[in-house]
């Protein structure tokens, strides 16, 4: 039924008139999680496709960090991003009515869960969080699922204390990102750090998708060269969403462009899905509730 949907939702936007004069550009906004030139590269097809399908002018933003994605879709200068579980969560908190799911990212599984995966380099001797105690832990962004929420819930269960630098940890640091935890780890500027992965296939390939996949096929790190220490409990996905006040054939044509992106260009989807993935399908609210639960309870 949601192939049924998702084609025929494909099938009307691509074939039907562009009637987007309600809107005078579009505005994609790019989580943080690795360098700005490469949030770019990987999703400039994307851009060029929105643009030719709703014939206004599409722009790409890569802000520093997630926040600012955060606040760009709650004032209302941009108009999609594919947030992260917790990212939604916060925005969702700040304004209900600021942006709705559409789709969710569909692992080569079927699923669509995701880990935080905790890791060291090989050479350091650490192959668990017992060897981390008193040592230095890097973790990417507040407002990231798997870069901090998640583990600041599930990995005091593990060691008994909790994620203040000098309890057990020597010192817990924000890096910024995905990529600055896994380039930091790999040149030794953390003993170990958290990042994402769909968790699927090999090791060595980074997984199947995910930012140590990306972080392999940008070159810079051997998976080889790195231990896992520590994985999470499934994670939903994060949504992808749209600024609720968009006009509805806006929202309609969109979602199916991204819901046609893997079989009309899978070298453009690899770029914008972060690796190999199925595809996306539909998403609502519901899904992401006990996230929201999760912020809320580590905001009090």
């Amino acid at each position: 039924m949601k192939k049924l949907l998702l084609a025929a939702l494909a099938s009307t936007a691509l074939t039907t008139p562009v009637m987007a004069e309600e809107i005078t550009q579009f505005r994609i906004g790019l989580l943080g999680g690795e360098n700005a030139q490469d949030r770019l590269n990987n999703n400039e097809c994307l851009r060029e496709k929105t643009e030719e399908l709703l014939g206004v002018e599409t722009k790409l933003f890569a802000p520093a960090d997630y926040n600012g994605v955060i606040q760009g879709l709650l004032g209302g200068t941009l108009d999609m991003a594919w947030l992260g579980a917790s990212g939604y969560a916060k925005t969702y908190l700040s304004d209900p009515e600021a942006v709705e799911p559409i789709l969710v990212k569909v692992n080569s599984d079927g699923g669509y869960g995701y880990y935080s995966v905790g890791f060291a380099r090989k050479d350091s001797g650490i192959t668990s969080l017992k060897d981390m105690q008193g040592k230095t832990f890097g973790f990417g962004d507040p407002n990231s699922t798997s870069g901090f929420l998640i583990p600041s819930i599930e990995i005091p269960e593990v060691t008994g204390a909790t994620m203040t630098s000098g309890d057990y940890f020597g010192e817990v640091k924000f890096s910024g990102g995905h990529e600055q935890t896994i380039v930091g780890v790999n040149n030794g500027d953390f003993d170990a750090g958290v990042s994402w992965a769909d968790g699927l296939v090999n090791w060595e390939d980074g997984y199947n998708s995910g930012a140590l996949r990306r972080a392999v096929d940008a070159g810079l790190v051997d998976m080889n060269d790195l231990v896992k220490i520590w994985q999470s409990k499934p994670i939903p996905e994060g949504p992808i969403v749209l600024r609720k006040s968009l006009p509805e054939d806006v929202k309609v044509k969109f979602t199916a462009l991204m819901a046609s992106l893997p079989s009309m260009d899978p070298e453009c989807a690899y770029g914008v899905l972060s690796g190999e993935a199925t595809g996306v399908m539909p998403i609502g609210h519901d899904a992401y509730q006990v996230i929201i639960e999760a912020r809320q309870l580590k905001s009090n």
